[in-house]
């Protein structure tokens, strides 16, 4: 079996080494597209022993990846961006695992999101189609996605993603996703994608439009639907107008029976009950028990990263909002009980609760 690494870059210089040090032990040939590089990434690339091929940048993401693919002799092709770093795995089990099945399928990889939030950073967990068979070509001019209609199965493989941590792409990406859903104005998919990088713009009043459209056009069984509906909770939440708030009690209310097994939702659902009973206390008072069993339920679900979401929503989070809840309403030694469990898990805002209790 062949594997081989296909990359698309520019300017990755901060990166690139750490990406394809991880990766070569992998991979049979890493095979790289330049799209413009003015930094020092060619060389990079070049010295770690990656073949690297040119390509005009032609605004169009799936063409460059299509492009890289070309120049691939591989049974897989192992797609990577240059800031992601593969954790360690035996070749021998990856080569199991994509020769277990028959039939043509994409290997899931389970990524790893690092971002920065007001309490720190925090990490967010996805499985991917990064593993794709020969012959398997990309579509769409961003945010593109393998062609085809390919069952996806976790193999085991997963990476760390901290591009976040320092570029912010949303700027860049805004006018190819405004082209988009101006061409394809029921795509779900890139009304979601304009909607949640809007919302990272901090333009969420913007983005509702759009959270709506993918809501409204989005299948139950799109992978990244669960995803895009707690975002679209979040971003009715921050906005916080009382018809937000409706808006919000409805999703939750046609959601419940598919996504109440999830962390993600009832964590969000926990942060809705708290903004509603505050909204108007007196009108909402009975809603104060579901604060609790919200955060309960997280914990019983606990941490399931191959479903996607936030971690630590079914563990230290849900443990840290829970004992904010046990504070608040006088109950201290419950309080003490679940920071301490979130400080545990090296959650720090846990640890300073923890202490002012004591």
């Amino acid at each position: 079996m062949k594997i081989n690494l296909v990359m698309i870059m520019k300017n990755e210089e901060r990166s690139l080494r750490r990406c394809l040090e991880a990766a070569k032990p992998l991979v049979d040939r890493m095979i790289i597209v330049d799209t413009g590089s003015k930094d020092a990434s060619i060389p990079i690339a070049r010295e770690m022993g990656a073949e690297v091929f040119s390509f005009s940048w032609i605004d169009d993401f799936s063409a460059a990846k299509n492009f890289a693919l070309e120049h691939s002799d591989g049974d897989w092709n192992l797609v990577l961006d240059a800031d992601e770093y593969v954790r360690s795995c035996r070749r021998e089990d990856l080569e199991r695992s994509l020769s277990g099945r028959k039939g043509t399928w994409l290997g899931g990889m389970m990524r790893y999101d690092s971002f920065r939030e007001e309490d720190g950073v925090s990490v967010s967990s996805s499985l991917l189609p990064r593993l794709l068979p020969r012959g398997v070509r990309y579509e769409g001019r961003i945010h593109e996605q393998p062609s085809g209609d390919y069952p996806c199965y976790e193999v085991p493989l997963e990476a760390d993603h901290d591009g976040y941590l320092y570029v912010d792409k949303g700027e860049r990406n805004l006018p190819y996703l405004l082209r988009e859903t101006q061409e394809h104005p029921e795509d779900a998919y890139y009304q979601f994608q304009l909607a949640s990088t809007l919302r990272n713009l901090k333009r969420q009043e913007e983005s509702l439009p759009y959270f709506r459209g993918f809501y409204r056009w989005s299948d139950r069984e799109d992978g990244y639907r669960p995803g895009g509906v707690v975002l679209y909770l979040y971003t009715l939440l921050d906005v916080g107008t009382e018809e937000c708030l409706e808006e919000a009690a409805a999703v939750i209310e046609k959601e419940e029976p598919s996504l109440g097994g999830w962390s993600d939702f009832c964590f969000v659902c926990g942060l809705f009950y708290m903004k509603r009973v505050l909204s108007d206390v007196p009108r909402y008072m009975g809603l104060l028990p579901r604060i609790e069993q919200c955060y309960r339920r997280c914990l019983e679900l606990g941490e399931r990263p191959e479903l996607g979401g936030v971690v630590g929503t079914g563990s230290f989070k849900a443990a840290y909002n829970l004992g904010a809840w046990y504070e608040v309403s006088g109950q201290t030694e419950l309080a003490v009980r679940y920071y301490r469990q979130a400080a545990e898990a090296g959650y720090g805002p846990a640890k300073e609760r923890l202490t002012a209790c004591l």
